[in-house]
Formats: structure tokens, sequence, C-alpha cells
């Protein structure tokens, strides 16, 4: 098998990986949308009805990745059918960019948010969270790590994975700062619980999620270069 084989069975894999992300993120974005439950046995974490769904960052970094992969598999199939030469760095850094995403989406879940919940890592992942929490990250990076290779992205390009994740920052601390009383904040709009101890592990939290999202960015790029 020549390396062009090789590339063009990456390439339909990738495109393949990257329309079921793209349906499961659609799916899974309904099913919260409109409270539907096809699992039972847990009280409902982390989920939201309607538009204010839209304030995780678990269902931000999900749809984000979900509307990149349509894009990146609209393209390889350009690429496949010969109307494209090859993606652009652009669209390589948006997927790197969303993938880093979802993959500090999984991080968290799996590390914090699952262990102090009540229920455990299986309550993190009912109805649309099974998807959000586990299927749609853990395709996202499996593609991009393996399937989406390229020598376009280099070391500094990595930084751009950490994007979206301060973007967010600066929403959740500025909500967290408009609903502080007492120097306390309600878990009503602390979601995640990461100032329950006091507003002031803000300063501790918020590097260190950075640095985490840059990890995750680094290694996502160092395993797609090999």
């Amino acid at each position: 098998m020549n390396s062009n084989s090789v590339k063009d069975k990456k390439l339909i894999i990738s495109t393949i990986i990257n329309i079921m992300i793209f349906v499961f993120s659609l799916l899974a974005s309904i099913i919260m949308f409109t409270g539907f439950k096809f699992m039972h046995g847990y009280e409902p974490i982390l989920e939201a009805r309607s538009i204010s769904m839209f304030k995780f960052f678990t269902v931000e970094s999900n749809v984000f990745v979900g509307i990149v992969a349509l894009i990146f598999a609209i393209k390889e199939i350009r690429v496949l059918t010969n109307k494209d030469d090859e993606i652009g760095k652009r669209l390589y850094i948006l997927k790197l960019m969303a993938t880093t995403a979802v993959g500090l989406t999984f991080v968290v879940v799996f590390t914090y948010l699952g262990p102090i919940s009540k229920g455990g890592i299986k309550s993190m992942l009912m109805n649309s969270n099974l998807f959000f929490h586990l299927i749609i990250p853990v395709l996202s990076m499996i593609n991009f790590a393996f399937f989406e290779k390229t020598e376009k992205l280099h070391f500094k390009d990595s930084f751009y994975g950490i994007v979206p994740t301060f973007l967010y920052e600066l929403y959740y601390l500025g909500n967290i700062i408009v609903h502080m009383e007492n120097g306390m904040v309600s878990p009503k709009y602390d979601w995640y619980w990461f100032v329950q101890n006091g507003v002031w592990t803000a300063i501790i939290v918020a590097p260190m999620i950075l640095l985490i999202s840059f990890i995750i960015s680094l290694v996502l790029w160092r395993i797609n270069r090999k």
C-alpha cells in the first residue's frame, strides 16, 4: 500500500468520524434543549433546558467541535473528490482549538466533577451528557491525534488551544463577580463549584485550568505530529 493510499484511507476515516461528531453534537444539543430523558437513575447534573444550556462550557465546546467537524468533513470530501488540493492551516488550528476544548471537558469531568458529584462519574454520563462528556470528546481527540495528521501546525500553534478556555473564564469569572455576596457565590452561579471555598480561589483555579488546557493542546499537537 503506497503513501497516497494510506493518506486517502485516513482521510476517509476522519471524514466519517467528523460526520459522526457533528450528528452526535446536534443530537445531544436537541436532547438537552428539550429536556428529553432516555436514561434514568440519577438526578440530572449540569443540565439546563432551552437556551440556558449554553451557560455550560460543556455545551459550548461540544457545539463548537460539532460545527468545526462539519466544516472539516466538507473540506475533506472536497479533497477526496479532487475539488480542493488540501486542507488549510487555519482549519487545522480551529480543529485543534475545538478538540482541546472538548478534551478539557473530558478531563475536568473525570478528574474533578465526577468524583465530587453525589452520583459519581456515572451521574455525569446521563442522557445528553453521555455524548457531551464522553463520546464526542473521545471521538474528537482520537480523530485529531491519529487521522488528521498535518505538518502545518507548529509548537507555537498549540497556544491557540487555550483560546476557548480563556474566553469562557472571562464570562464565568464575570458572572461570579456580579453575583458575589460577602465573598461567597451561590452554586446557582458557580455551577462548576470552582470558588465555593471563597472567590479568592479563582486566582488559583483560573490559571490552573488554562494550564491544563494548554497541556491537552500540546499533547494533541505532539501526537498529531508523530
